[in-house]
């Protein structure tokens, strides 16, 4: 690369990385979760303590102003929308619902031997909490990935919070969202103080069985504490800043490439984007597209810092890149590849996936129909993402007849016996004894 060639990205070799040196690319920016914890801790206490005048107060102290009414039933709220906007929301909640409704499964029999019957039954979770970030930016795309699969599902008390802007008003984007979707409550508050509103519930503020949705640092440090605590309450996935990782060879334009990087990197100084290059790709051309792209953006700073954090990785093959990616898990994984659709049977942990040239991770962000609500930091290794299943709870239900009884019923005597668990061969035995009796 000539020397007047701005290094936007850190360029490595996967071919020369010590052991130890692959170890640290493959670790995301770190964040002190002990100190993050040491200031969420009596935010969530107070809340727990005092309900609603907690939240203001938290509020107050950390954005400046809080709404009052606090909650608010979406169908009486106002919105003013343009029909660009309206008719750009509309496609998207119907690609998005279609999507999701194809994830409804029947129930589940199966007859496992002559007799036993068991069967999976699917029911909703009654009560959920969709957290919405506002910060800096409205997110919209958020609302519809955690509201949609959540009236599909058919859970009963849906709770958005989101933080209202200056004017103690949510976004009209929003509202209409929340409308379309059947939301019940809507909680004007951000932060680990609207986590703990939701999670063990306040004045206005019905508690919820499960919480959903991305955040900040306070955020994600705030679902994973109250789910440890007495709330009862369990969580999405643990979440960290956005990432995405690109796998390009020869036939991936810069430009594309280069949009598609920006795209993350501007979501926020801690997001980590990360570029896997075959040797017939034009680095050097991606380096300054990077450069020039960069300079037009809004949020340049932001995306500049998170390029800081961020690198560009030479590997002599499409392998031994596919290779590197599952060990990294990333959230959003790009393949602009010449073919490749022949590479998803070797893609194990992604959280979403993004196949071929004109499939950037934007559409999946808003509009493509799946969910961009997605495990990071490394999570893609044993999380999923969310989808209809995460806003329902199944149960196994079984049936014997006398005859299922009597071909299943010595195992477990058998079984039972092995473990030392008398009464439980008793529930069985006892039953046998009766339908030998009744047969003689």
């Amino acid at each position: 690369m000539s020397k007047s060639m701005p290094e936007m990205l850190k360029l490595h070799t996967l071919a020369r990385l010590s052991t130890q040196e692959l170890g640290t690319l493959l670790q995301r920016p770190k964040m002190d979760f002990e100190a993050i914890f040491t200031i969420v801790k009596p935010v969530l206490e107070r809340v727990a303590e005092q309900g609603d005048p907690a939240v203001m107060h938290w509020n107050t102290q950390f954005d400046g102003q809080s709404a009052n009414p606090l909650v608010s039933n979406p169908a009486t709220e106002n919105t003013s929308l343009s029909a660009t906007v309206k008719q750009a929301i509309d496609v998207a909640f119907a690609n998005i619902e279609q999507f999701h409704r194809t994830q409804v499964q029947p129930p589940l029999q199966v007859e496992t031997m002559p007799g036993v019957v068991c069967e999976k039954h699917t029911r909703e979770i009654e009560s959920v909490g969709l957290y919405v970030p506002g910060g800096t930016a409205i997110l919209p795309s958020t609302a519809m990935m955690l509201a949609i699969p959540a009236m599909i599902a058919g859970c009963r008390t849906r709770v958005l919070a989101s933080p209202p802007g200056p004017d103690g008003l949510l976004a009209p984007e929003i509202l209409y969202i929340a409308q379309k979707a059947g939301i019940t409550h809507l909680l004007k508050a951000g932060g680990a103080q609207a986590i703990a509103a939701m999670a063990y519930g306040t004045q206005s503020v019905p508690k919820v069985d499960k919480l959903f949705g991305p955040g900040n640092q306070y955020v994600t440090a705030a679902k994973m504490m109250v789910q440890q605590s007495e709330a009862q309450v369990s969580i999405d996935m643990p979440a960290g800043p956005s990432e995405v990782l690109i796998i390009a060879d020869g036939h991936a334009r810069p430009d594309f490439i280069a949009a598609d990087l920006l795209s993350q990197a501007e979501h926020g100084v801690d997001s980590q984007v990360v570029l896997l290059f075959t040797p017939d790709f034009a680095i050097e051309e991606l380096q300054r597209e990077l450069a020039e792209q960069l300079n037009d953006l809004p949020r340049k700073q932001m995306a500049a810092k998170a390029l800081q954090n961020s690198f560009a990785l030479s590997c002599t093959d499409l392998a031994s890149a596919l290779d590197f990616s599952n060990q990294y898990a990333p959230e959003h994984l790009i393949m602009n590849v010449r073919e490749p659709e022949k590479t998803l049977p070797s893609i194990q942990h992604a959280g979403s996936v993004f196949l071929g040239a004109y499939t950037p991770e934007s559409v999946g962000d808003y509009a493509s129909g799946t969910n961009h609500t997605l495990p990071t930091y490394g999570y893609a290794r044993m999380y999923s993402g969310v989808h209809l299943a995460s806003f329902q709870k199944s149960m196994t239900v079984q049936q014997l007849s006398a005859t299922g009884l009597q071909n299943v019923g010595p195992t477990v005597e058998i079984l039972a016996e092995r473990e030392g668990l008398q009464a439980h061969k008793n529930s069985v035995s006892i039953r046998l004894k009766h339908l030998s009796s009744t047969h003689e």
